[in-house]
């Protein structure tokens, strides 16, 4: 959840979902997301190594992150009260690093990474994902982000992305209701 909207706006959290009344599309992250959330993990874990998540949400890909065979889980996170949770969840979990704050001005304190997960909401900044790439990936990373729509769209241009379509049941929400999430995958060849 990064951009200067998500640093200001409240949110309600509960556990089902995380919802942002003061923006149009009000539903920030749902738990239906869980199986995609899965996959996103398993996807970005293969390598093992060092994982950067953008966006915490309801730590969903977070908890499977953390049930893969990786050194370290790197995670970055605007919201105020998104972090206060990612604070606690962390607190036992050794290999975690928290960068606060817009991932995009987080750029200079990031490593380089086997794998990334890019989940961001109303990201004013999202279009300079591809570009930031090179500079955080190391060779075969493996990289997946939110794709909103139901079909083989590929938002940042970046070539050699393949897809993965995964069946899904979501519940009646604002942002994604259709029965099958194409799931981008790409690996980062220096």
């Amino acid at each position: 959840m990064d951009c200067i909207v998500m640093k200001k706006s409240t949110l309600k959290i509960n556990n089902t979902q995380i919802t942002s009344p003061d923006l149009t599309f009000s539903t920030v992250m749902h738990k239906w997301e869980t199986p995609i959330m899965k996959e996103k993990a398993k996807w970005v874990c293969q390598n093992g190594g060092d994982i950067l998540e953008v966006g915490f949400g309801m730590g969903i890909s977070a908890n499977y992150i953390q049930k893969q065979k990786i050194n370290s889980h790197t995670i970055c996170e605007i919201n105020p009260q998104i972090l206060e949770k990612l604070h606690k969840w962390a607190k036992d979990k050794h290999n975690v690093i928290i960068l606060e704050g817009d991932w995009f001005n987080n750029v200079d304190k990031m490593d380089r990474y086997d794998g990334i997960l890019f989940d961001t909401h109303m990201d004013a900044h999202a279009h300079h994902f591809s570009q930031v790439i090179p500079y955080i990936s190391k060779p075969n990373c493996k990289i997946t982000w939110w794709n909103n729509l139901p079909k083989e769209y590929n938002e940042f241009k970046i070539e050699g992305t393949t897809f993965e379509i995964l069946n899904v049941n979501p519940s009646k929400n604002d942002y994604f209701n259709h029965k099958h999430y194409y799931m981008p995958k790409y690996t980062y060849n220096a």
